[in-house]
């Protein structure tokens, strides 16, 4: 591919190294280790939590958060940390069809209002499941186009009336993908060594969607927000 057209298109035959079902396990576990540390920066949680989470919250009230694919539930524990800080009340369910990642998962000590469960968002809407806020984080760039759909519908099912869902992932530009290259190599020698984080996180850049064509591709009620750094949210709800 020409230099100047680097990044233009979606690398959709990329794999991720973690994706890889004979992934050495050691590896994949240091990965879920990290994430927590990675995602408190490129994930953006507290304004996640703010934007989305906190305005459902009751301090009488239980309310119902979905986390779709949670591989190793690092964003249900920080929301949990912070609604409890707030003295609002919330459950989490964290879901994953993956077994390794709900296996690591399980392991870690147990968090009050966290609930985990290997089971997809299709199985949760067919069983009548109801959430107050449907979320993932860094899935949809693993998605093809019939997946994608499958998500978006699932998530309309799920989010109970007046919910929301907002789905947020990696903006694909040379911007985002020279950050992320630069900002994780003074790392690679020590916090990432062992781990799958940085080469996965520059595949899954080259995977993931720029707003315009995920705005192409959404079915109605749905929209995309850009967000900081190099993030997108589709967002379906009351304030879509």
């Amino acid at each position: 591919m020409s230099p100047l057209r680097w990044l233009a298109e979606r690398d959709e035959d990329a794999v991720e190294l973690m994706d890889d079902p004979d992934a050495d396990l050691d590896a994949l576990e240091r990965t879920y280790v990290r994430f927590a540390q990675v995602n408190a920066v490129v994930s953006n949680v507290g304004a996640v939590y703010r934007r989305w989470v906190r305005p459902a919250l009751s301090p009488t009230v239980t309310r119902r958060v979905l986390d779709v694919g949670t591989g190793g539930a690092d964003l249900p524990r920080a929301l949990l940390h912070r609604a409890h800080a707030d003295g609002l009340r919330l459950e989490v369910t964290a879901v994953d069809p993956d077994p390794r990642a709900l296996d690591w998962a399980l392991r870690q000590p147990p968090q009050p209002g966290l609930v985990l469960r290997r089971v997809t968002s299709t199985e949760l809407a067919l069983a009548g499941e109801r959430f107050d806020v449907v979320l993932s984080n860094h899935v949809l760039h693993h998605l093809d186009g019939a997946s994608l759909g499958a998500l978006l519908a699932d998530s309309e099912r799920l989010a109970r009336d007046g919910g929301v869902a907002v789905h947020a992932d990696i903006e694909r530009s040379r911007l985002g993908y020279a950050g992320f290259a630069l900002g994780t190599l003074p790392f690679e020698p020590n916090l990432l060594k062992g781990s799958y984080i940085r080469p996965d996180g520059l595949t899954s850049i080259r995977r993931s969607h720029t707003a315009r064509e995920l705005a192409g591709v959404l079915p109605p009620g749905w929209s995309v927000r850009r967000g900081f750094p190099s993030r997108l949210e589709v967002v379906w709800g009351a304030d879509a």
